[in-house]
């Protein structure tokens, strides 16, 4: 780990929270966090119960760097069920069978079509909101899917998309890094900007101060993204009833996590922040 505390030569990083949108105590926490604690951005969900307020809230806090969340699992769709009936229930929802539906993806173009529109709709949604698009990630990490990660590509760029998160953090199993080697390889090729290590992957949920000082002892060279699920209560919905989203956002308060920052490393306000994408 480097000693020198010149700018330039430390790692850098960009602390960012997921599900912004989800629920009010969730967007409380993106406020809270971002005022009194370190983080700096947040990725919208656009079709959430609470993405109005997340949106106003983002406004009133100028410097938030806010991206995209794109939902195609476990979540709410932007379209009605009828524009895409084999994505969706009668509620509008995508369940979770993320393999069964990656099948499908890739080999009805049927679904694929009803895919591409739900994608375009929720970066129009975005675009809607008259927020600045710092970044785009998927829910649960979906855009390793390569027709995903296609649409993402092709779709963003009429929307002004830059930086996608690559979902790779260290030690992750070896069956992944096929999948992370394409995915760097057609990002660079597309211009996108990604990070070089992603954390929260492995201790998703239990992002508290301790897991997070020890991230912090040993972030590697390059960009890391360090992302959390805080709120200021928990149980926020019942696909996260085990999550600890209060200790998360303690975690983005705590004095000892400030200092471990600003000790070692540039702590960079997006993706959209030239720090970020300095060589």
């Amino acid at each position: 780990m480097p000693t020198s505390v010149t700018p330039t030569t430390r790692p850098r990083l960009i602390v960012t929270a997921d599900d912004f949108g989800l629920h009010e105590a969730v967007n409380d926490a993106v406020e809270r966090g971002f005022r009194e604690g370190v983080l700096r951005a947040a990725s919208l969900m656009v079709a959430a119960p609470a993405a109005a307020d997340a949106v106003a809230r983002a406004k009133r806090t100028p410097g938030l760097a806010v991206g995209l969340h794109l939902v195609l699992a476990d979540g709410r769709a932007m379209l009605p069920p009828s524009r895409i009936p084999d994505l969706v229930d009668a509620q509008g929802m995508f369940n979770s069978d993320m393999v069964r539906n990656g099948f499908r993806f890739f080999f009805l173009p049927h679904v694929r079509r009803q895919l591409a529109d739900e994608i375009r709709a929720q970066f129009e949604a975005f675009a809607a909101t008259g927020l600045r698009l710092d970044h785009v990630n998927a829910h649960k990490h979906f855009h390793l899917h390569p027709t995903i990660l296609s649409l993402m590509l092709t779709i963003g760029r009429e929307h002004g998309l830059h930086a996608i998160r690559l979902p790779s953090e260290p030690g992750m199993g070896p069956w992944l890094r096929p999948w992370l080697a394409l995915m760097r390889w057609r990002m660079k090729n597309a211009g996108i900007a990604y990070n070089d290590h992603v954390f929260g992957l492995r201790h998703s949920g239990a992002m508290d101060e301790a897991v997070m000082l020890d991230i912090l002892q040993k972030l590697p060279e390059g960009l890391s993204e360090v992302y959390l699920h805080p709120a200021s209560h928990g149980h926020i919905t019942e696909s996260m009833v085990d999550y600890r989203h209060a200790d998360e956002l303690a975690a983005l308060l705590s004095p000892r996590v400030r200092d471990a920052i600003a000790a070692r490393y540039l702590l960079c306000d997006g993706f959209s922040d030239p720090a970020a994408t300095a060589a």
